[in-house]
């Protein structure tokens, strides 16, 4: 897995519990997924399609740093999917994982079109 973007955790991240709250991980990882497809398939003209189950494992608190991790899971003709994760670089704990976020690459009429990545054979 390749960790590359950092996150601080401030107070307008926080639930009523004052922990992290769900969607705004879930919008930091489709935004981290976008940038590794984005920088996979050179266009930004993507969408996401897919996300699998989330689970959170652990909190994350004010202060905390998180690191979002991504890995190429599977190259499709118009698609790749990326496993990810936000892990708590202070505590090296895993905050959330989604096993599947599925990327589709768009043309100009926003419909899905081939990327040029070699599918495996």
């Amino acid at each position: 897995m390749e960790y590359g973007t950092q996150r601080l955790v401030m107070y307008p991240h926080l639930n009523a519990a004052g922990i992290l709250f769900g969607g705004q991980a879930l919008a930091w990882i489709d935004e981290e997924v976008i940038i590794y497809a984005a920088n996979k398939l050179g266009t930004t003209r993507l969408a996401l399609v897919k996300m699998s189950e989330v689970t959170f494992k652990s909190p994350a608190n004010i202060g905390d740093i998180l690191v979002i991790g991504t890995e190429l899971i599977k190259i499709g003709r118009t698609s790749i999917t990326v496993k990810c994760e936000l892990k708590n670089k202070t505590t090296n704990k895993v905050i959330v994982t989604v096993d599947e976020v599925v990327m589709v690459a768009l043309d100009y009429n926003k419909k899905p079109t081939p990327h040029g990545l070699p599918e495996p054979s």
